[in-house]
């Protein structure tokens, strides 16, 4: 078993992949033939205690390392944390499903060690390369459109931005690990678009394999983070990903609060007190379905919820006399009622947004 410093780091994020674990080792063992390697296995404190079995290889294989993360959820922060992580030359991320094959993993090495590429990606896309082993038609139907919007964002042809397997040289990474999203799902097509097109790419196809234990990570949060990551990049990071789902479950608790408040008048409850009920039950919805969704990654729970929730009203309530203060000051200035109508709309939103990240969650990147 070697000794020497690892040329090569795999990252793999895990969550319930127990069983994969020890059938991954012994596929990297058998592949990677003269390589110096290591696997770091970031697991997001999987309920079946993948870490526990991660640590318990690491006490037999010096080659295998864990990261445990507790109250952080999220694919590209695991890949992140890893990859920086290692001091390896040379960086590769790989899925714990088994789908990704391993055996290509000399070859696209091979290829960053003759510095014939920056990034090598693991391609399901290109030359005999393919996925309908491993894709369900809604998977791959979601994987064409997704290619296709990803080439707008950064900028050139690639086969598979959207892939999950690739490798790079360790110095590529770390020039752009400030600018990455931790939240995001797709964490090589956020490095190719920071990279702004200024490295090499090569792709070597490889056959997607069907999944042998644990669950898919592509969902609907996942798909969301997805379309965030590409409003961001497009904006020029002026709209964040968190900001952006911030807005969406606010238009969301909009609605919610005009048809409690219809129905609150149609049972015969008069307007203040209907207008109450409605902005009580949109302001808790709003606050529940961000903490699902918007900070998944810093969920709050139990009596912190609760706490969370009672601070959520207070800076709701601030926001909404920010609110009411800028649009009557420009419509007292002569400007007209919809600008100032916007006008209050964005700096309350804004206001609810930036004091929520503060003091309701943990303010994160992004």
């Amino acid at each position: 078993m070697q000794s020497i410093s690892p040329t090569v780091t795999v990252v793999a994020p895990t969550f319930n992949e127990s069983q994969n674990l020890p059938r991954l080792v012994a596929l990297l063992d058998k592949t990677m033939g003269d390589i110096a390697w290591e696997v770091v296995f970031v697991d997001d404190d999987s309920p079946d205690g993948t870490w526990k079995v991660a640590k318990q290889l690491s006490q037999d294989d010096p080659r295998v390392r864990c990261l445990r993360r507790v109250g952080r959820r999220g694919l590209a922060g695991a890949c992140i944390e890893g990859a920086l992580s290692s001091a390896a030359p040379y960086v590769a991320v790989m899925d714990a499903d088994l789908q990704h094959d391993e055996t290509i993993l000399p070859a696209m090495i091979a290829k960053l060690q003759n510095d014939e590429a920056d990034i090598v990606i693991g391609s399901r896309f290109v030359g005999d390369g393919s996925a309908e082993e491993g894709f369900s038609a809604r998977r791959a139907f979601a994987s064409k459109v997704a290619t296709h919007l990803s080439s707008i964002v950064i900028g050139r042809q690639v086969s598979d931005p959207m892939s999950g397997f690739f490798a790079l040289k360790r110095e590529v990474f770390e020039t752009v690990a400030p600018s990455l999203i931790s939240s995001g799902f797709k964490i090589l097509l956020d490095i190719l678009a920071s990279t702004r097109g200024q490295v090499r790419v090569a792709e070597v196809p490889y056959h997607f394999r069907s999944r042998q234990e644990g669950l898919s990570k592509f969902d609907s949060r996942a798909m969301m983070d997805f379309l965030g990551l590409l409003v961001h990049r497009l904006t020029g990071g002026a709209i964040s990903v968190r900001f952006l789902f911030f807005m969406i479950v606010g238009a969301i608790g909009l609605a919610l609060h005009l048809v409690v408040l219809r129905i609150g008048m149609l049972a015969g409850l008069g307007f203040e007190v209907a207008q109450s009920l409605a902005t009580v039950i949109a302001m808790t919805s709003n606050f529940l379905i961000n903490n699902l969704l918007t900070y998944s990654d810093m969920k709050l729970r139990g009596l912190s919820a609760l706490g969370g929730l009672l601070k959520f009203y207070v800076v709701c309530g601030v926001g909404a006399l920010a609110n009411i203060g800028v649009a009557s000051w420009l419509f007292v200035s002569n400007e007209s009622w919809w600008i100032a109508g916007i006008a209050g709309v964005i700096v309350g939103a804004t206001f609810n947004y930036t004091m929520s990240s503060i003091f309701v969650w943990r303010q994160q990147q992004n």
